[in-house]
């Protein structure tokens, strides 16, 4: 047996809670809901948004990040802390990757062999698969 008497919904009360609820129909004004839009980034790691955004970042060609960044977010997206600071992250990133690729290949273009690893014409006049299938990275 229930201890408490449950509660009755009486005219004047349902008409209250009418009342109540037209009064909360959220933001009404275009700042107001661009503003609410943005209340699931208050942590980011699991909205669709960041989430897009990091995915198409990974994807990007190498010196694409700002581009693929305009393309994927909003205007009210791309001021937002969270995405900046992703943005931020991956184009240090590939500054760094750069800076490291520089230094482990020099400022050459292309990569070329050196002699020793390849036998000339005149020490091997018989061309092989290998021969044909040799590619060098452009850079």
């Amino acid at each position: 047996m229930a201890l408490l008497k449950p509660r009755l919904m009486t005219p004047a009360r349902l008409a209250a809670s009418r009342r109540n609820a037209l009064k909360s129909t959220g933001p009404r004004t275009a700042r107001g809901r661009a503003q609410s839009r943005m209340n699931g980034l208050r942590n980011g790691w699991s909205s669709p948004a960041y989430n897009n955004l990091w995915l198409a970042l990974l994807e990007a060609p190498p010196g694409a990040v700002e581009e693929t960044a305009r393309a994927v977010l909003t205007p009210e997206q791309a001021a937002h802390p969270k995405f900046a600071e992703l943005v931020e992250i991956f184009r240090q990133v590939e500054i760094e990757v750069a800076t490291q690729t520089r230094g482990l290949f020099g400022r050459a273009k292309t990569w070329t062999p050196r002699a020793s690893a390849t036998p000339s014409k005149a020490e091997n006049p018989q061309k092989t698969i290998a021969d044909e299938k040799l590619i060098t990275p452009q850079g």
